[in-house]
């Protein structure tokens, strides 16, 4: 399973593209792990343009053929803009979950709990 290094993560299987550098806005996504393990994503709620959202809070949802999660933030911050591809075809998360499957960026205001790349595939070890 691939882990990008230049993301971090969530125990809640987020990631965010924030890396020593990186210029606002940041994006989002879910991990390839939470992808596959919900299987084939058929429907996406993700929040409004200008709804602040909180890190390691719910600020959406993801449908698929086996159940019905949570889509957490990352980070506390302005959401700026939404991926309206993955709304129009949920499938692409699936396929691409650290491209084109990116799900939303975020004027970022704060950050907590944060996972490099090695920690969180160790999180995810089976």
């Amino acid at each position: 399973m691939e882990f990008p290094e230049n993301l971090l993560y969530t125990v809640e299987h987020e990631w965010v593209d924030w890396t020593p550098g990186t210029q606002e806005p940041l994006t989002c996504g879910i991990t390839e792990y939470a992808a596959d393990a919900l299987g084939d994503i058929v429907f996406v709620q993700l929040p409004e343009v200008g709804a602040k959202v909180v890190s390691n809070e719910a600020c959406g949802e993801l449908e698929s053929t086996k159940s019905v999660s949570d889509l957490f933030s990352p980070v506390t911050g302005e959401v700026i803009e939404v991926n309206s591809a993955v709304v129009d075809d949920p499938a692409i998360i699936n396929n691409e979950p650290y491209g084109a499957g990116w799900l939303f960026k975020v004027r970022v205001e704060s950050a907590e709990n944060l996972l490099t790349a090695a920690k969180y595939a160790e999180l995810t070890k089976d």
